[in-house]
């Protein structure tokens, strides 16, 4: 497939299952696409003979599209940075200790207690993945994903304080979601090499704060030049420049990419424009970001269903999958606890927050961008599988029930 018959193919598949949702199943935007994309691929697996053309239309976007560069290189940046813009600074620094600490401690001890219970788990069974492979995949699974939550939180009944922490969460817990992956990555990928402490807080000054650095530099200077000026198309401009440069100067200062954006977009949303006449052009870049947010989200949620026909998709992984599911819920909760004990009285946070804060830590497209950046080994198609299966769950399941589960907790004021 050529470039323009890929990007076609892909709009007009994402336009037609979003057609189809908004007609007749009238799910939420993102879930009822991606039930789509994922039904249109398993019909491509089960029974491509009897739609020969349509198999092979599906065959070929999938396999032309490099998920993991499409979404990492390209479309992360422009969806952290409109979450981002729109996120009430406020309220993030109201709560600044618990989205800390849940981003950075909650997400390593999600990341140990899921590898040790599946690695337990896999070795009662026979099933023989070894412990680095297991805390890979909980490296990659663990962090929630800030573009699931962002596209489900909208129409969430979630308390605002809850609401807040886990946007915030799931905005900067990539950090150190991304330092374990490599870390943990580099030492499966080659046998000799052991797990450095020292090497992996490097890895983490790097990547953390000098994506905050530079995103914080290019978002103050983006900021004083759109104050300047009172042309929208140019404030526009500005903006998109903005997300490509941090892309480009992040990859070549091997710095976290995600943060720096995301620091941005938040200097920026959390500043209104001085003068009076520059108010409206503010809030209406807000509005062109919003529609791109949409946009994309529904282009990747077909990404994302369209992913499973490269999925070795075996009944023994997908039991696996179906019990890691349990596992990092077990895990989320664990990793939720000490932060919430730690933090009950200044936040006023009650342990009933553990359960909604648990169910809602959704996991989406990074998780399966990571999954399928792995090395080639005999252990990536179990990791893969497994953890589609979680994202699938997470997005659909747990969005889906999500007020419902809120409801049950939180009582009517």
């Amino acid at each position: 497939m050529n470039t323009i018959l890929i990007i076609t193919s892909l709009i007009a598949i994402s336009t037609g299952f979003s057609f189809i949702n908004a007609r007749w199943i009238k799910l939420p935007g993102v879930i009822g696409v991606m039930v789509l994309a994922i039904l249109a691929a398993l019909v491509t697996v089960a029974t491509g003979s009897l739609f020969p053309g349509f198999s092979r239309l599906i065959l070929g976007l999938a396999n032309a599209i490099d998920f993991s560069k499409t979404l990492l290189d390209i479309m992360l940046g422009f969806l952290l940075f409109a979450s981002a813009l729109h996120f009430d600074v406020n309220k993030l620094k109201e709560n600044l200790r618990g989205v800390l600490l849940i981003s950075t401690v909650g997400v390593v001890i999600s990341t140990l207690i899921f590898a040790g219970i599946l690695f337990e788990l896999l070795h009662l069974t026979g099933f023989g993945l070894p412990f680095i492979y297991c805390l890979v995949f909980g490296a990659l699974i663990s962090p929630t994903d800030a573009v699931a939550v962002a596209a489900l939180m909208t129409k969430s009944k979630m308390p605002d304080r809850l609401k807040t922490i886990i946007s915030g969460e799931s905005l900067f817990n990539d950090g150190i979601g991304i330092v374990l992956f490599v870390s943990f990555s580099e030492v499966a990928s080659i046998p000799d090499k052991n797990f450095s402490l020292t090497e992996a807080l490097k890895l983490f000054g790097q990547e953390v704060f000098g994506g905050l650095l530079l995103g914080g530099v290019l978002g103050l200077l983006v900021y004083r030049m759109m104050r300047a000026i009172s042309d929208f198309q140019t404030i526009v401009m500005l903006s998109v420049t903005l997300v490509l440069s941090i892309a480009a100067i992040a990859g070549l200062l091997h710095v976290s990419a995600p943060l720096a954006v995301v620091t941005a977009g938040l200097i920026i949303g959390s500043h209104s424009f001085k003068r009076n006449e520059s108010i409206a052009e503010g809030e209406n870049l807000e509005k062109v970001w919003s529609l791109a947010d949409e946009l994309l989200n529904t282009i990747l949620f077909v990404l994302i269903g369209l992913q499973l026909v490269s999925i070795n998709v075996r009944q023994d992984y997908l039991l696996i999958g179906g019990a890691a599911v349990l596992i990092l819920l077990i895990a989320r909760a664990l990793s939720i606890v000490l932060p919430v004990a730690l933090l009950r009285r200044t936040l006023a946070l009650q342990y009933s927050s553990v359960a909604i804060l648990t169910w809602g830590g959704l996991r989406g497209g990074i998780s399966v961008a990571l999954a399928l950046s792995l090395p080639d080994s005999d252990y990536k198609p179990l990791i893969l599988t497994a953890g589609f299966v979680i994202v699938i769950f997470s997005i659909v399941v747990q969005g889906l029930t999500l007020n419902k589960f809120i409801n049950l907790l939180v009582k009517p004021t």
